[in-house]
């Protein structure tokens, strides 16, 4: 079996999906590709990955790293699972470009990697690249799965869904750990196994069930601890954004309160500059983050590279999704996936959603779902319409659908006119220069 990692010099992520994969019984005579552009960061997690399959796999592991766009069909030739973990255009320039350029026009962000201005934005430089990906695939491994991390996810995995002919699931860190960082979070006891179900978008998956083991709705205590803590006036609190959904729309969501809070035309207002502190958001959270991981690697480097690194099986869905094909265990996930026969039945069928799949030797199968409470679909679609007008201004290469989606973003249109909104894209798509290609 082969494994082909893209964007290989992502070497913390690297370890953790590698080593799970070392980790496995089944996976771990694997043969590994890595694949990079950077020739630095390659280096390093060859180094890295090397090591640990002496250290806890006794070299069973077959590993080749393939540097440069002209050795990336080599890097898949023959896969049966590729991981993208790929990030166009690095924290320099392209990261800074999204925060700084949109903040000329008054636009606040936190951290702009799923949708709004900096998400259309990512999205619009990564597909062409996962469209080449996909050329290469559909020639030298046509069968193989297709495993995305790369944010954002309900944009790029929707394109691979909808345009290519790759098996695609995409893939996040979020819906594993939702419901019970909430109830530890509210200090809400419950007991194991608990009775869960999560159905929506990525980022915006809502969790509309919730039970444990005896069977009680934990729900009702959800919602009066969340009411609680919003109005304590506890304004330190990191969960704020969410607590208040729950307050208005009676239901939690999968990812963080700082990606939530600009997600929607609520939390980030110029009009109402107090509601920042009201509500902790972070604005300008993703560089900050950015800047600290470039200067924490510095550091930690040497840990990931020396003789003596180790590693224990992760949570990471994607050893557990490789390993339920080959032995056809199965194995139940959260994926996002094309909402084709309306899995989610109000939800529209050319959107990208995330939903219980239950993987096999089949595949990823999607768990049909029931319909969401029709506030909760219409802060879905406030997202939906983005992604399918970015999606469509990638495929089409024409610049209105790039203006609709951003005059369709609730951040965007809440806090700028129809002209700062054409004004900011062009001077976003002018910024970018070669890292996107040309629109007309």
């Amino acid at each position: 079996m082969k494994i082909a990692f893209m964007g290989a010099g992502s070497t913390v992520f690297a370890k953790n999906v590698l080593g799970d994969v070392m980790c496995s019984e089944a996976l771990r005579d694997s043969e590994i590709s890595l694949y990079d552009i950077d020739k630095e960061r390659l280096e390093q997690s060859e180094l890295m990955v090397n090591t640990l399959n002496k250290n806890i796999n006794d070299s069973r592991a077959k590993i080749k790293s393939y540097i440069g766009v002209e050795n990336r069909k080599e890097a898949l030739r023959g896969a049966d699972f590729v991981v993208d973990a790929i990030q166009v255009g690095f924290y320099d320039p392209c990261t800074i470009i999204d925060f700084e350029v949109p903040k000329k026009y008054g636009l606040r962000q936190t951290i702009a990697d799923t949708t709004g201005i900096g998400g259309i934005f990512r999205a619009l430089r990564t597909i062409p690249v996962l469209a080449d990906f996909a050329a290469d695939m559909e020639e030298v491994c046509p069968d193989a799965w297709f495993l995305n991390y790369t944010n954002p996810m309900a944009m790029l995995s929707g394109f691979m869904q909808r345009y290519t002919g790759v098996n695609t699931v995409g893939l996040c860190h979020s819906v594993q750990m939702c419901a019970r960082g909430l109830l530890n979070d509210l200090e809400i006891e419950y007991s194991e196994p608990i009775k869960e179900c999560i159905a929506g978008i990525t980022h915006m998956g809502w969790l509309v069930e919730l039970y444990d083991a005896d069977g009680t709705d934990l729900y009702p205590a959800v919602r009066a601890e969340a009411k609680k803590v919003l109005e304590s006036g506890d304004t330190t609190h990191h969960d704020l954004v969410r607590y208040e959904y729950i307050r208005r729309f009676g239901y939690y969501c999968t990812e963080s309160s700082e990606h939530n809070a600009e997600y929607n035309s609520f939390f980030i207002k110029s009009k109402y500059p107090e509601l920042i502190k009201r509500y902790n958001i972070p604005l300008d959270e993703y560089p900050r983050r950015c800047i600290n991981q470039i200067e924490s690697w510095k550091k930690a480097k040497e840990k990931y590279l020396n003789g003596e690194i180790r590693h224990s099986r992760t949570r990471e869905y994607a050893s557990y999704i490789m390993e339920a094909m080959v032995t056809d265990v199965p194995y139940k996930i959260g994926g996002n996936v094309l909402n084709k026969g309306h899995i989610i039945p109000n939800l529209p069928e050319e959107a990208c959603v995330e939903v219980a799949c239950l993987v096999n030797k089949y595949g990823v199968q999607p768990c049909m779902q029931k319909p969401l409470p029709v506030q909760l679909a219409a802060m879905n679609m406030t997202e939906i319409n983005v992604h399918l007008l970015t999606i469509e201004a990638a495929v089409t290469r024409k610049k209105e659908h790039i203006y609709q989606a951003a005059m369709l973003d609730p951040h965007c249109s809440s806090e700028l006119s129809i002209d700062d909104i054409i004004s900011m894209c062009d001077e976003l798509i002018d910024t970018h220069g070669d890292w996107l290609p040309k629109y007309h």
